[in-house]
């Protein structure tokens, strides 16, 4: 029997783990490490006084097939309404045989996609569409200006040596800068012209004016086509379980407990042995000391940065070492507002309890405050929320540096600017607010600077550790959404299972020209 060691019980970690056991082979003796005391890394869900906290957000969809039946076969989709769609009125596509939510709690939610971006005041398209509601918003000749200034882009393409340039070869240099510029200096700490293209590569692939154009004429003549690709960011529909993502990785971890795999918890990988090209074994932390496991197989989504600082022994050279030190990373927090309502008008056709506007996301472009993007949890799920009809239960997304000063805020301090911001955008009146909580993560977004221009070097040096795999948004260094990070796992489980030790097909995984999410539809 072979011991493999995993360190993470995040969506990369429990994949694997769930993989290499699903045939009951026996051929595995599998221990996960979870740092933390939670289950999920960034796909977890926090519960707060009756209410839930998607921390990120988390759309459940992906044009494999494979990560679609992964999800459905562990959460059923839903055969009857949910509460807020049956009080509303509301269809669905319900799935015949399904599981009613009003009763069972493993369940798929089958949701609205809803995400617009907020700007001085007015609710604009995520992404930017030139309807009339648009123009009305910018005015006529800022329309003007924009529609120039793309025609000028399509025509006069910039190297595309930057984010920056990225963004106008496919925007036009007046809506990069209302729309894009600002937002993304405020995500990364950097202005786009210091950040890799490779970013916008990994997140934005065939997303342009062109292709919401696209979109929006074949709606207003005929519909959806056959096989037409369907980008993310225009997707009207995606899959959410009741009680939020974590509620899957958690049925995930105990999935995998079932078919024999150990599952420690406060189990920080602190060193990392090696010898003549292998992993050996993996020193922690846990509550009663140092531990160490040792294994013949290693599959890690720990970040890269802390895994070769952390080996010993027949460890990476100096220069190699230097790297990954250098990989930078953005952290993450969110504060939890309860509020009596929102200060926001509904002046969509879609109905909401409440009243309240629809979205689930909205995207913060105003560079005078620090908050990100605003989540409405009762959107997400009506289950997330303890009083979905009377409460409004959202989240303020802040883009940070560990150790930094909004880091080191206390709870208070921190609570009260975003009180004060939201407040300052008319959002919500403080007076409103009846419950709050923040939460703090860690290494949220791998980000595409400083050393990461020598990552393939980086990616080379830890292939040549032969039983090392290296799976998940961390582990890799890349700025994956969680169905791709499954399918690094499911990969290097393949690979493990052929006793392949040639890692391509695991790093390779997102990095098609293709959107990554985008998806045929027949």
């Amino acid at each position: 029997m072979k011991k493999v060691v995993i360190i993470g019980a995040g969506p990369a970690g429990l994949t694997a783990a769930n993989e290499l056991l699903k045939d009951n082979s026996g051929e595995y003796e599998v221990v996960i490490l979870e740092e933390t005391k939670v289950i999920g890394g960034i796909s977890q869900t926090v519960r707060y006084n009756g209410n839930r906290m998607d921390i990120g957000g988390h759309r459940f969809f992906s044009k494999s097939d494979e990560i679609m039946n992964w999800w459905s076969e562990l959460m059923p989709i839903q055969g009857a309404p949910s509460f807020d769609d049956e009080k509303l009125g509301r269809e669905k596509p319900l799935s015949q045989g399904g599981p009613d939510p009003k009763n069972e709690d493993v369940v798929m939610l089958v949701r609205d996609r809803v995400s617009r971006i907020y700007y001085r005041k007015h609710f604009f398209d995520y992404p930017v569409t030139m309807s009339a509601s648009t123009i009305k918003n910018m005015g006529f000749a800022t329309t003007i200006a924009a529609g120039c200034s793309y025609l000028k882009s399509a025509m006069f393409k910039k190297p595309e040596d930057s984010l920056e340039n990225f963004y106008i070869n496919r925007f036009g240099k007046k809506l990069y800068s209302m729309f894009f510029e600002g937002y993304t200096e405020k995500l990364w700490g950097r202005h786009p012209r210091e950040i890799s293209a490779d970013w916008g590569s990994q997140r934005v692939k065939g997303l342009s004016i062109r292709a919401v154009l696209k979109d929006m004429f074949s709606k207003a003549f005929g519909g959806k086509k056959k096989n037409k690709e369907v980008e993310t960011s225009l997707i009207e529909q995606f899959w959410y379980p009741k009680y939020g993502p974590g509620q899957l990785w958690e049925l995930a971890a105990d999935k995998a407990v079932e078919k024999g795999a150990k599952l420690i918890k406060n189990c920080k990988v602190q060193k990392i042995e090696c010898k003549d090209g292998l992993i050996k074994s993996v020193v922690c932390e846990t509550e009663n000391g140092p531990k160490t496991f040792e294994g013949d197989i290693f599959i890690s989504s720990m970040p890269v940065k802390d895994l070769v600082c952390g080996m010993t022994g027949d460890k990476p050279s100096d220069d190699m070492c230097e790297v990954a030190k250098g990989l930078p990373y953005r952290d993450f927090v969110t504060v939890g507002l309860l509020v009596s309502k929102l200060n926001l008008e509904n002046k969509t056709k879609m109905k909401t309890l409440g009243n309240i506007v629809p979205d689930c996301w909205i995207y913060v472009q105003e560079t005078n405050v620090k908050l990100g993007r605003i989540q409405i949890f009762n959107n997400w799920s009506p289950y997330m929320v303890k009083n979905p009809e009377n409460t409004v239960w959202i989240g303020l997304e802040y883009f940070c540096a560990e150790g930094d000063n909004f880091w080191n805020m206390t709870d208070e301090e921190c609570i009260q600017l975003a009180s004060k911001e939201l407040e300052s955008m008319g959002v919500i009146d403080s007076a409103d607010i009846l419950d709050s909580h923040r939460e703090k993560i860690k290494k949220a977004y791998p980000a595409y600077f400083d050393t990461y221009a020598r990552m393939d070097e980086l990616i080379e040096c830890l292939d040549t550790y032969t039983n090392l795999y290296c799976v998940g948004r961390n582990g890799q260094h890349r700025y994956n959404n969680m169905d791709h990070s499954m399918l690094t796992a499911i990969r290097a489980a393949q690979a493990i299972k052929e006793g392949k030790t040639d890692k391509h097909d695991i790093w390779n995984v997102n990095t098609e020209k293709e959107y990554h999410e985008s998806k045929k539809e027949n």
